[in-house]
């Protein structure tokens, strides 16, 4: 049964909150970073993305971005602008996009029950990844930034939830991407800690990474067999299966042998491809391809392979144009392939292949989140980049320290 740890959090001081908090690390390479912060010096960037405070151009894995990051969070914990925590809490976060509530629980979770599979994972890790996020927690000694989990709904969860957003919330702003933020203390965490001890799993949503590394850390400091010791916790936000929306993770080629209109003969041949003024798709097992400055739709073959992942859309592309027509076996490290978010919409596919950067963009119908669940009950992995998460939480509300 799933573990929820209440924690002392290191958070900002109310009216600093909004010049603090940042998008995740991930989202953004370093110089948008510098971009966003630019003007902002209370951003949380300065810790998460350090390299923004060293020269331009210096790799982000240099010895002195990871001792920068550590010098950076020291500093804002010793100062005026953040508030660490006398006592262990839990607390309920929402994100509120285009009207859209999504709220969950804000908790440190086990590294056990990511070892012991009681956290479920859906996608492989990269080495260089975990490498990286890994150090960042030992030198900064601390999880500086979440992950999403989701689980399936319990309704005394839910009570909960309804209980403690009808008190002041400790945090309530608006990021400038529109995205609100608010934040509250939960008042009994031992109703909620009994609560999820009666929920079964956990699913990553998004966070892989820092799952792994916080394993890893575990592992390095030999903490496993001290449950006091909080480098066994790693921050998490836990959303309601219910309350979890999945976006599309679309493709984009650089090159297609042959030519492109060789290949586009090639599609109409194999495919019924025929054109359209939609470029999303408009149900399962249905993808859209930009190429040659039109947009065309095509319905996938059914997978003969039995595995549920090979009926996922994902799998379902790998199988009849990815692998057979363009050699690409392995999208994780295929150098020809690439993934745009779906949040920034077909008109950024449109983008990148009117400017040559690629040679056709194909638009995917997203994955749902029964679809991950099944995956993961399954004891299997998704394709990279299969699912992508919105809204984004925002990082340096709540900083876990150990």
């Amino acid at each position: 049964m799933a573990i929820v740890h209440p924690f002392k959090a290191v958070r900002p001081v109310p009216s600093k909150a909004e010049e603090i908090a940042c998008v995740p690390y991930d989202v953004i390479n370093s110089e948008e970073a510098r971009q966003l912060a630019e003007g902002r010096p209370l951003s949380f960037l300065h810790i998460i993305r350090p390299e923004i405070d060293l020269p331009e151009g210096i790799d982000e894995h240099d010895d002195a971005v990871y001792a920068k990051g550590a010098e950076n969070l020291a500093q804002y914990i010793a100062g005026p602008f953040s508030i660490v925590d006398e006592h262990p809490g839990l607390f309920v976060y929402r994100l509120i996009m285009n009207g859209r509530a999504q709220t969950g629980i804000f908790a440190c979770v086990a590294v056990s029950d990511y070892d012991s599979n009681v956290i479920l994972k859906h996608e492989l890790t990269r080495p260089a990844k975990e490498n990286d996020r890994t150090r960042h927690i030992l030198e900064q000694q601390a999880h500086a930034e979440p992950i999403m989990l989701t689980f399936r709904d319990s309704k005394p969860v839910s009570d909960i939830i309804s209980q403690t957003v009808s008190t002041e919330p400790l945090y309530d702003l608006v990021a400038p991407d529109g995205v609100g933020h608010t934040m509250w203390r939960v008042s009994d965490t031992t109703a909620l800690v009994d609560a999820f001890a009666k929920v079964s799993h956990l699913y990553v949503a998004d966070g892989h990474h820092r799952c792994k590394a916080a394993s890893r850390v575990a592992e390095t400091l030999k903490t496993h067999g001290d449950p006091q010791h909080e480098a066994n916790y790693f921050p998490a936000v836990l959303f309601p299966m219910a309350d979890m929306e999945i976006l599309p993770y679309n493709r984009v080629i650089k090159k297609v042998p042959g030519g492109v209109e060789t290949f586009l003969n090639t599609l109409q041949t194999r495919f019924n491809l025929r054109p359209t003024s939609n470029p999303s798709p408009d149900k399962k097992g249905v993808v859209c391809i930009y190429i040659s400055g039109s947009w065309y739709q095509m319905e996938m073959p059914e997978s003969n392979q039995g595995s549920v992942v090979d009926g996922l859309d994902v799998g379902r592309l790998t199988q009849s144009i990815l692998e057979p027509m363009l050699g690409i076996t392995d999208p994780r490290t295929d150098s020809n392939i690439d993934f745009i978010g779906g949040i920034r919409g077909t008109k950024e596919l449109e983008r990148v292949v009117d400017n040559g950067r690629f040679e056709f963009a194909i638009s995917m119908y997203p994955t749902s989140i029964e679809e991950l669940v099944d995956v993961s009950d399954a004891g299997f992995l998704m394709p990279p980049k299969s699912t992508w998460f919105e809204p984004k939480l925002r990082s340096g509300l709540l900083v876990h320290t150990f």
